[in-house]
Formats: structure tokens, sequence, C-alpha cells
């Protein structure tokens, strides 16, 4: 998994896998899904994220359990 935040256009990135994306759609306004051939969700974007993310600089990590 891979997290990008690019803050000239405001857009925050999770890539959940390397594959390659063959539709976005916008699920809700601002937040865009990716989807592989198979309909999996490989990524997403929030757009507009400092107003969306409290802090979308930072990222914070862990596995539950």
């Amino acid at each position: 998994m891979k997290v990008t935040y690019d803050q000239e256009v405001d857009v925050l990135r999770v890539v959940f896998s390397g594959a390659k994306i063959q539709e976005s759609a916008e699920d809700k306004p601002g937040v865009i899904l990716d989807h592989d051939i198979d309909g999996n969700v490989v990524g997403l974007e929030i757009l507009n994220a400092s107003k969306r993310v409290e802090n979308p600089g930072s990222v914070e990590y862990a596995v539950a359990g």
C-alpha cells in the first residue's frame, strides 16, 4: 500500500495494489475509487483533502489484533 499527498493540487491518494486501473468512479463527491479489470478497488483519491482530512500530510499505520 502506498499513500501520497500532493499539496499543490490538494489530493490524497491511497494505492492498494499495483494492478492497472481499468475504471475510476466518483463514489461520493470528491472521493474517487479506482477499479481493476475485475472490479476490485485498487486505489482511492480524496480531492480537496485539506478540507476533508484532519492532517493529510501525516499517516499513521497500525495492524489490529
